[in-house]
């Protein structure tokens, strides 16, 4: 079918019907498209036309090109939120209409290192508790979670009650997680995260590091998160001064 119908460069018509075919379901997420010699002649352009379209549409992160493979469709995170909103991981599965779920993988306590001492300072703190959980929305694995806090600050025994650090935090030390510094980390293949998580060796996958403060001002969590960029997606307001 062409798509010659108006007077925009082709590439721009190109892109249009191919979201189009993407949001009717004509491609499903994670579904092939077909190869470029037959797509463009289905579309009625030339192959170099395609290519610039589906070059745009893949920095829009709405296909993936795999080099030697093909061109696919990237699945809609079902969650997108800024990332100047501090909310927890509970927070984020529930509110995208999912069940939030934890799988323990471990708990350790031990002896903080001079980096993690300097990092919580200035409290002083003789012993970390660090948690590895994987976060499910609905069963399915979506998150990876390293965290620390300081021992003494919630009851051990009760992490595989509740899923929320963040109210686990409040309830048994009466301290509330006012903000957080976060940095923000695109991070390549790491081979038991990416088998944790059920990820293919070249989907993308985002690392924030956040340290959480009261409104004190007191270090009380260290978190390491790594998401699924085909389930999460998290945007920046960023405003003129």
């Amino acid at each position: 079918m062409s798509i010659k119908a108006d007077s925009r460069h082709l590439y721009l018509q190109v892109i249009d019907k191919l979201k189009m075919d993407i949001e009717n379901g004509k491609y499903q997420a994670k579904e092939k498209l077909p190869s470029e010699f037959l797509l463009s002649k289905q579309l009625g352009v030339s192959r170099a036309t395609l290519r610039e379209a589906l070059r745009i549409l893949e920095e829009e992160n709405i296909v993936v090109r795999r080099h030697g493979v093909g061109t696919f469709v990237n699945p809609k995170p079902i969650f997108s939120s800024g990332i100047e909103q501090l909310r927890s991981v509970t927070y984020m599965i529930e509110e995208s209409g999912k069940v939030a779920g934890s799988q323990y993988l471990s708990t350790e306590v031990y002896q903080p290192t001079t980096e993690e001492i300097n990092s919580f300072a200035p409290v002083k703190i003789n012993e970390i508790v660090k948690i590895e959980r994987v976060r499910t929305a609905n069963g399915e694995p979506v998150v990876f979670c390293i965290d620390k806090l300081p021992s003494g600050i919630i009851p051990i025994e009760l992490l595989h009650k509740e899923d929320s650090l963040f109210k686990l935090i409040e309830t048994y030390s009466h301290k509330r997680v006012a903000y957080a510094v976060t940095y923000i980390e695109p991070i390549s293949y790491h081979n038991r995260i990416y088998n944790i998580l059920n990820c293919s060796s070249d989907q993308a996958m985002l690392l924030l590091r956040q340290m959480h403060y009261t409104s004190n001002d007191e270090p009380v969590l260290y978190s390491a998160n790594y998401f699924r960029s085909d389930i999460f997606s998290f945007h920046v307001l960023r405003k003129r001064m």
